[in-house]
Order: C-alpha cells, then sequence, then structure tokens
C-alpha cells in the first residue's frame, strides 16, 4: 500500500507529539482557563470602569496545570481513550437525531423535556461507564459481581433502589397551575 501525503503529514505529526503533547495539554489549559475565568478563584480588579477577571493569573495557573496534565503519561493515555469514546457517543446522539429527524413531518424538530431528560441522563451514565472503563475499574467491576452476585444481594440493591426512588417521589414538589398564579400575582 503506498502512503498517501496527508497520511505521511499524520505520521509526521503524530512523532512531534502532536497527540501526545501538544493537543492534551491545549486541552487541559483550555478548560482549566475556562473554569478559573467563570468561578472568579482569584478575584477581579478594576480597570476603568469595569471589573474584569485576572486573566495573568488565570492563565498561569492553568499553563502549569496543564503541564502537570501532560508530564503523565497515564493521564495523557486516560485523555486519548475518554475523548475517542466519548466523540463516539456524541456520533451515536447526532445519528439518532438525524434518524428522528427524517421521520418527522415538515419543521424544526425538538425533543420533548421528559426525552431530553432521558437522554441526559443516558449520556451521563454512559461517559460514567466510559471513565470507569479507561482508568480499568469497569472490568473489575464486572468481574465482582458475577463472582458476589447472588439472590439476595441482587433483593437488596432492588430494595435500595425502589427506597430511593420512593423518598425521591415523595419529596418531590408538585406545583399546581393555582400555585403558579398565585406566585406570579405576589
Amino acid at each position: 500500500m503506498t502512503e498517501t501525503v496527508l497520511g505521511g503529514t499524520l505520521a509526521f505529526l503524530n512523532e512531534l507529539g502532536l497527540y501526545d503533547v501538544i493537543l492534551p495539554f491545549l486541552l487541559a489549559f483550555t478548560i482549566i482557563f475556562a473554569i478559573l475565568e467563570k468561578t472568579k478563584i482569584f478575584g477581579t480588579e478594576k480597570i476603568g470602569d469595569v471589573q474584569v477577571t485576572r486573566k495573568n493569573m488565570n492563565a498561569m495557573v492553568a499553563f502549569v496545570i496543564a503541564f502537570f496534565v501532560v508530564a503523565s503519561s497515564k493521564v495523557v493515555a486516560l485523555i486519548n481513550m475518554v475523548a475517542s469514546q466519548a466523540f463516539l457517543l456524541v456520533f451515536l446522539f447526532v445519528l439518532f437525531l438525524i434518524l428522528a429527524g427524517v421521520l418527522q413531518k415538515e419543521g424544526e424538530y425538538e425533543l420533548e423535556k421528559g426525552w431530553r431528560n432521558a437522554f441526559m441522563i443516558v449520556a451521563l451514565i454512559v461517559l460514567i461507564l466510559i471513565f470507569l472503563n479507561a482508568i480499568g475499574w469497569l472490568s473489575q467491576i464486572y468481574e465482582f459481581l458475577v463472582k458476589y452476585w447472588d439472590s439476595q444481594a441482587v433483593s437488596a440493591v432492588i430494595l435500595l433502589i425502589l427506597i430511593v426512588l420512593f423518598m425521591a417521589w415523595i419529596t418531590k414538589s408538585k406545583t399546581t397551575k393555582k400555585d403558579d398564579k398565585e406566585k406570579k400575582g405576589d
């Protein structure tokens, strides 16, 4: 098989460390910097009449933490594995939305609130499973369940789940339309 120009370029970028150093560094720096900017941990300073975050402090802390991330090959491998598997999850959701859009009548397609919440819960569960798989815990959990799973354990887990669901259902606040109108009138 002959090598293409683009394939050679990607191999060259891989040798430079683009996928193992540069991209994980940029990802870590961007996420940490955004969190520091949003939370304003280092405070704000007044420039003219405007309060702005201390971008120099936020950038330096994000820079140092991103270097620590890149220094650990295990963390970089974890980032690479989770990012690729999370992309597959996003890709599956996009394919589902395309399929759902094809089957709908003309107009803009929007998920109802219940379905949207269900997809968010499924996405959260799948992301947790992706992280557990990436750090090697998912196989250990599965082996533990296979080894120690019996009828008493199953019934105990089901009972705990039912108790939690019942407590959530009981404590859920219900507002009626009359209560909503009274609140708006005040």
